[in-house]
């Protein structure tokens, strides 16, 4: 027997299940009205409602329908009033101008657009068939009770959500991610995390991000409560640990570094203390950082690595029974690799070190963009753009992004290996590390550096740092020092950006 797999399969779980338990906990400080403790079953009913609501608007089956908010239970509920009944959701980063939305907006040629009331005005002039505005006055249109939305018959194989990434590209390319990839990636990230339905969990990830890694699904086909915060602070987040008895969450490295930040001001003992699990990827965080949530926090660090091509589940770094015994600077150091395969995915690396990837995961496709696509999937493997290495036990080790190995006097420097030093030293705050135009080596490495507030270091002190620390060939030969470092809305460094000033007028391509 075969049954297509759909992603209102989660919810329809949680309705059989646990149909009286709150399972999602609005932000408060909705600008559109919080929804109160909506149980598991009242989340049920608003998804179909929200259903039968664009069949009354004539929004056809397989429609796109954009969404540009922060976390919020309207867009978690969307993921299957949208997706869980045939039509395709589009969430979109809330960062973006006004022209990146009207871009995707009509790029995944959208039939309805749902945007946040504080993002109006900012979005005015972001067009499309159907305009709402979150809030009671657009609930009244968009939801209708009582009635029946009309039946789809769940293909697995359909796009359930087209997700634009924020690459270095001018423009971002929609990722379409079928009902199949959302099955398999949040069983997948449950299984490996461990979650039950006695977990709590903590969005302090945007829902819009890979849709949230999948944890709206996974944790509501488990009954877990979803907490939703609308805005990443350090300190709310512990509060909202300690309020909710939060125990797993998912955070990029900036995340976890306000986290520890806020602790150090935290009085009386830091809340989740060995009960919470924080899933972390992003980049490599510094070795530093994940031996400090051990230490400072008494969470456990699970690293995963994965691209929003692969819903994003690739691989999986949770400490092993066998590193028990294993200090805590000894265990972070093996954390701070990518990881092993997840279920049901291989991995190789090709003869120029590229990572490819095989699995269930993997997108089906770039919307719109048939060459991208069979670039990206060509000779049957998904082609990452990471640089890297499988070593023991299947681990992968991230090396670069391909486009990011300094080549100096034809020796291969990771900026990934020399950042994680730079940012064991305690003046260094941010650090980007590239490669620049030299003469002699031709391209040399250069470290961009963020001071911590009242600290003061000189470049000779961290080119030492970093010499006695590496191979001489792959320390700074020069480093500046900056305000801030250009990043992407997503947290992401724009090394592009980063490096174009200093190859300006070269025949290199930059980025």
């Amino acid at each position: 027997m075969i049954v297509p797999f759909g992603v209102r399969d989660f919810l329809d779980r949680a309705v059989t299940v646990y149909a009286d338990r709150v399972g999602v906990v609005d932000e408060p400080d909705q600008p559109a009205e919080a929804w109160e403790g909506l149980t598991y079953g009242r989340v049920g009913e608003l998804a179909r409602a929200q259903a039968a609501g664009l069949d009354a608007l004539g929004v056809p089956l397989g429609a796109r329908v954009a969404v540009v908010s922060p976390n919020s239970a309207r867009l978690l509920t969307s993921f299957f009033g949208v997706s869980g009944h045939g039509r395709v959701l589009v969430p979109v980063n809330f960062r973006l101008t006004a022209d990146e939305v009207s871009y995707i907006v009509g790029h995944s040629g959208a039939d309805v657009l749902l945007v946040d009331p504080e993002l109006t005005d900012r979005l005015a002039d972001v067009s499309c068939r159907h305009r709402f505005t979150l809030g009671a006055a657009a609930d009244a249109e968009l939801y209708r009770f009582g009635t029946a939305p009309q039946a789809w018959e769940p293909d697995e194989n359909a796009t359930a959500t087209i997700n634009y990434t924020s690459g270095t590209t001018a423009r971002p390319k929609g990722v379409q991610i079928t009902h199949r990839n959302i099955w398999v990636n949040a069983v997948t990230f449950a299984l490996h995390a461990g979650v039950t339905d006695r977990d709590v969990y903590l969005h302090t990830l945007p829902m819009f991000h890979a849709n949230g890694w999948g944890m709206p699904f996974a944790m509501s086909a488990l009954g877990v409560p979803q907490i939703v915060l609308r805005k990443v602070d350090g300190a709310e987040i512990l509060r909202r640990v300690a309020e909710h008895g939060v125990t797993v969450m998912c955070a990029a490295p900036a995340v976890v570094g306000a986290v520890l930040a806020a602790a150090e001001s935290w009085e009386g003992e830091i809340p989740g203390r060995d009960r919470v699990r924080i899933i972390v990827a992003g980049a490599p965080p510094p070795t530093q950082t994940v031996a400090r949530v051990e230490s400072e926090l008494g969470w456990e660090f699970i690293q995963i690595y994965g691209l929003t091509e692969t819903s994003p589940l690739l691989t999986v770094n949770r400490a092993r029974a066998e590193w028990d015994g294993l200090g805590t600077a000894e265990r972070a150091e093996k954390l701070v690799r990518a990881g092993a395969p997840a279920l049901g995915v291989t991995l190789r690396t090709d003869a120029e070190g590229e990572v490819l990837a095989r699995s269930n995961v993997v997108l089906e496709g770039y919307w719109e963009q048939p060459e991208e696509s069979a670039r990206a999937l060509s000779g049957g493997w998904f082609h990452t753009g990471d640089g890297g290495s499988i070593g023991e036990y299947g681990h992968l080790t991230i090396s670069d992004r391909k486009k990011d190995v300094i080549i100096t006097g034809g020796e291969n420097v990771s900026s990934i290996e020399v950042e994680d030093v730079l940012f064991s030293h305690p003046a260094v705050a941010e650090v980007a590390v590239i490669g620049v135009p030299d003469e002699k080596w031709g391209e040399t490495v250069k470290a961009l550096v963020v001071l911590a507030p009242g600290v003061r270091v000189t470049q000779d002190e961290l080119i030492r740092f970093c010499k006695e620390r590496l191979a001489g060939f792959k320390a700074p030969t020069s480093v500046e020092f900056r305000e801030e470092l250009a990043r992407t809305t997503t947290g992401k460094l724009q090394k592009y950006k980063l490096r174009e000033p200093y190859w300006e007028g070269r025949e290199r391509e930059v980025g």
